[in-house]
């Protein structure tokens, strides 16, 4: 079954318009059912968003609307000074698609444990259009000696709620799987906390709201070897695998039950840091579009690929995931970085 959107306001059609004129500049492969880009009419202007406090820190940002319908914005950035932990976090608020901005409200990322540090990164918002309310999500976890590499034993999944637009939060819990055995340091199959994770994996990986209501959301998974602990058969950097969360609203319609769909797994001899990063996207003849990060780190001989693998049963089971190609065939290089599919109101994907 196709998933049907009513189509979105102005506010959307100008942001993907503007995102489709950026795209079409490069040379980008064609997707299933996808035609070339048109550049939107109107002045496209280029404007800094957030500039850097000081040299040596970066700033990662994004903005979402908050409703349904209008024109709020929420800005959520962070400022970081060494790959994969975040320095402190900020929420700012616009109610007028973005053109100013509130002063910045702090939002705390790490804490100090017993066990270790405490630390939070931001992963990605998104409106709810069956029930108006604004999700938004987070990885935690503590690290014994604050090493970010540690995260790969330790990161969870946390989704808060809002009714209004992000202004309160009524709810804000960690993503266990359905069922009795699970728990907080149990959270889904094959996951303990101390041996594994599951994370998200970049602001990119946003979730995808089926037209029943189901939120997909793409997540990654650190296997596990023989003795039950993180198992990094690529050599790479990290190693994960790729998988989906199915949410739905609980009968008190007030937070949503979790389960996992079946785990996309690589070929560690093709991709030495898994699978990574997923994004989604709905394809014209109903299947999902699942685009994935892969990697050479360590064996530079292989070649830079980007993955795909596809699911006709709204996401629960996937197929092997392959090289992503040209409608022809052909290959095209791919650097290891995220990436976010975006659909278009004319229902083209970018």
């Amino acid at each position: 079954m196709n998933t049907h959107y009513p189509r979105p306001p102005r506010r959307i059609r100008f942001w993907l318009g503007l995102a489709v004129s950026l795209i079409s500049c490069g040379s980008i492969p064609a997707l299933p059912a996808a035609t070339a880009a048109q550049s939107p009419k109107g002045n496209i202007r280029r404007e800094l968003f957030l500039k850097s406090p000081r040299p040596g820190t970066a700033v990662l940002a994004n903005s979402y609307y908050t409703r349904p319908t209008g024109l709020e914005l929420i800005s959520m950035h962070e400022l970081m000074s060494r790959s994969d932990t975040t320095d402190v976090a900020f929420f700012r608020f616009s109610t007028d698609n973005g053109r100013t901005w509130t002063a910045g409200e702090e939002v705390r990322t790490e804490e100090l444990r017993p066990q270790g540090k405490l630390r939070r990164m931001l992963r990605g918002a998104c409106v709810d259009p069956h029930t108006g309310r604004f999700l938004r999500f987070r990885i935690e976890g503590v690290l014994p000696t604050d090493d970010p590499l540690e995260g790969m034993k330790q990161w969870v999944v946390f989704y808060s709620a809002s009714v209004d637009g992000g202004l309160t939060w009524y709810l804000d819990e960690q993503i266990i799987h359905q069922g009795a055995e699970f728990s907080p340091t149990h959270p889904l199959p094959a996951v303990w906390t101390g041996r594994t994770c599951f994370m998200i994996g970049d602001t990119a990986s946003v979730p995808l709201i089926l037209d029943d209501g189901t939120i997909l959301l793409p997540v990654i998974i650190t296997p596990a070897g023989p003795d039950g602990h993180y198992f990094n058969p690529g050599g790479g950097y990290t190693y994960t695998d790729a998988a989906v969360l199915h949410g739905r609203w609980a009968a008190d319609g007030r937070h949503l039950e979790w389960e996992l769909s079946e785990v996309v797994k690589a070929d560690p001899q093709r991709s030495t840091r898994g699978m990574d990063e997923p994004t989604l996207a709905t394809l014209a003849d109903g299947r999902l579009l699942m685009v994935l990060r892969g990697s050479n780190d360590k064996k530079p001989e292989l070649p830079g690929r980007r993955w795909v693998a596809y699911s006709s049963d709204r996401g629960r089971s996937w197929t092997n995931p392959a090289p992503w190609t040209y409608a022809g065939g052909g290959s095209f290089f791919s650097p290891a970085s995220c990436s976010q599919l975006l659909t278009h109101s004319s229902g083209r994907i970018f």
